[in-house]
């Protein structure tokens, strides 16, 4: 059995992991660096960036939102694509969101080295042992950690706007473009791992209380914030500091904090990028180590990697293995090439996940069932798939080859390991399913199950006598016109052999039923139950009639739900009616009814239909 992880973070929980996820080095360093690219119109890089995230992050608040489980983004892509992109994607994700961590731990050791005289490499050290320990201690206190560092954070970049704007020198913007237009994308997508915090928060989606509200709306709000918040601090910095300086200029934010505010203001503002840093680095470690956790649990990882504390309730391995390979990125990779890397994995997992919403949208599964829905699709998604290859294209043909060396090494862990061990369905094959012939041997029903049980879980859907009952029901797909007799004629030859009961008394009580009070309770839609005596039973049999059953006085029944109950039980028998009239009622119900393919997917329509 595995063990779910407690459900501890709220929306401002999300809002601040994804903040503060962002702004870090993008806003911390990489600054006088992307200046040097763009010029001026650097600041348009960075709005730009953060426009080819919106399609994105409208797909995987869908996503997240029908199946928030940790591993956020690997997960879905594996359950849309299968086992192999799953790997690649489950590694890359966990190497982005890793270098950027460790990114995030090299710009705390850049600010600390002007107030101590320790090296680098040995404050980032420290660093990630600490915060290794404060993941392992429980998400919770990680993430409340993670809320005082945002809010401290925030707060100190608007007093950096409000009092260096007035000494803005308006000449350091012109020309705007004294770069020319290309630099402007070539450095959107080089500034594009700025906005990796969004693929980070979704990571934690199991662990996320009330996920179909807070992960969408903390995501939103997260990316509007933090994009203005950019745009305002590069305005200022670039209006405060000597242009040729800012180029090569790895602390650019507290340099021009030192300009307009002196020494203990440029103090606060390295303060205010340590608290950065901080959260950033916490975060990385917090989201990207439940990929492992969720890689090991569909059997891509071994199975070391799913433990989880008794105590703290913490992927704990995981978050080991994962700190580890951060110090190790700390002390081996150049700066420069971290950030192209982490960024050129981030592009192809954005393209994946518009993607992985276009596949699941077309598959028509019934137990997809997010709580938020992207809005203006498909062309949103074919958006953001077209926005990313751009900025692949613009990050250059041998950063490109890095990352698909990469991707190779992910591909040979599949072909040696996980393949052999692997089982998965994909929402690629319920789409190849319906667009060729209706081959069943492609299709199972592992990934409509699975979902369904996400739902549930995500719903609080307690299951009792009625969800036993429906579990347990017997299913009739019937392509034929019938008459009622007839129709009580194969139901009672099925329930009499389940039931160990003369099948001419079960069909005499259900015509006899019939005669006495109709059981058609809709137009289309009828309801026929019956008491046993002494018997401890309840059955019930679901029948779809595409053609008609003809029920007395001409009328047409397509829907039928047949019941059969115990005498003792006759509460418990009023209260399954009740149940079903009520999700009879439920929002497309009949729409989704005959839509359903197959048996079990007529099950989870009773089964997953809202209901007071």
């Amino acid at each position: 059995m595995k063990k779910e992880l407690n459900k501890k973070l709220g929306l401002l929980d999300i809002f601040c992991i994804a903040t503060g996820s962002m702004m870090s080095s993008g806003l911390f360093i990489l600054p006088g660096l992307a200046y040097a690219k763009a010029g001026p119109a650097v600041i348009l890089s960075y709005l730009l960036a953060g426009l080819f995230c919106v399609p994105t992050l409208l797909s995987m608040a869908e996503l997240t939102t029908a199946m928030p489980k940790a591993g956020g983004d690997y997960f879905y892509i594996m359950r849309g694509f299968g086992p192999l992109l799953g790997t690649l994607a489950g590694f890359s994700t966990w190497l982005s969101l890793s270098l950027k961590g460790s990114f995030a731990l090299l710009g705390m050791g850049a600010y600390l080295t002007i107030m101590t005289n320790f090296p680098i490499h040995i404050i980032a050290l420290i660093c990630c042992l600490f915060f290794i320990i404060l993941n392992l201690m429980g998400v919770k206190e990680a993430g409340r950690f993670q809320v005082w560092l945002v809010m401290g954070l925030v707060g100190i970049l608007i007093s950096y706007v409000v009092w260096g704007i007035r000494a803005v020198d308006f000449g350091h913007f012109l020309p705007f473009f004294s770069k020319g237009l290309n630099p402007l994308f070539a450095t959107a997508s080089f500034v594009f791992i700025s906005y990796g915090g969004l693929t980070k928060v979704v990571a934690l989606a199991e662990e996320v209380k009330n996920p179909g509200r807070n992960l969408p709306l903390g995501m939103i709000l997260s990316l509007a914030i933090t994009s203005i918040l950019y745009a305002l601090v590069i305005f200022v910095t670039i209006g405060v500091l000597n242009l040729e300086s800012l180029k090569c200029d790895l602390t650019p934010i507290s340099d021009g904090a030192g300009v307009f505010g002196g020494d203990i203001f440029k103090i606060i503002i390295s303060i205010g990028a340590f608290l950065a840093f901080t959260s950033t680095a916490n975060a990385g470690i917090m989201t990207a180590s439940r990929y492992p956790l969720s890689m090991s649990r569909d059997n891509l990882l071994p199975g070391v990697f799913q433990k989880i504390s008794s105590k703290f309730k913490t992927p704990y391995i995981a978050i080991f293995f994962t700190g580890a390979f951060m110090i190790s990125a700390i002390y081996f990779l150049k700066l420069e090439l971290l950030v192209k890397v982490a960024s050129t994995v981030l592009i192809l997992l954005y393209i994946l996940a518009n993607l992985t919403l276009i596949l699941f949208r077309e598959s028509k599964l019934l137990s997809y069932r997010p709580k938020f829905r992207s809005p203006f699709y498909p062309y949103m998604q074919i958006l953001g798939v077209m926005g990313g290859i751009f900025l692949l294209i613009e990050m250059g043909s041998f950063i490109v080859f890095l990352t698909t060396m990469f991707l190779l090494l992910g591909f040979i862990w599949y072909k040696f390991y996980a393949q052999k061990r692997a089982v998965q369905d994909s929402a690629l094959i319920y789409v190849l399913e319906r667009l060729t012939v209706k081959d069943k041997e492609l299709v199972s029903d592992n990934l409509l199950t699975e979902l369904k049980d996400i739902v549930i879980q995500r719903e609080g859907i307690i299951e009792g006598n009625f969800y036993k009952l429906v579990e347990e029901s017997m299913v009739l797909d019937i392509e034929v016109p019938l008459k009622m007799e007839d129709f009580f004629k194969q139901v009672s030859d099925d329930l009499g052999k389940s039931l160990n009961l003369e099948s001419k008394e079960l069909s005499g009580k259900l015509i006899e039923r019939e005669k006495k009070a109709s059981t058609v309770i809709a137009r289309g839609l009828a309801i026929p139950h019956i008491f046993v005596k002494n018997r401890d039973v309840d059955k019930l049999v679901l029948v779809r009639a595409r053609a008609g059953i003809i029920f007395p006085e001409d009328q047409l029944i397509h829907i039928a739900f047949v019941l059969v109950g115990s005498s003792g039980e006759r509460v418990l028998h009023l209260k399954i009616l009740a149940t079903i009239a009520k999700i009879i009622q439920s929002h497309n119900f009949e729409k989704k009814w005959f839509e359903a393919k197959g048996k079990e997917e007529l099950k989870y329509v009773i089964l997953l239909a809202e209901r007071k």
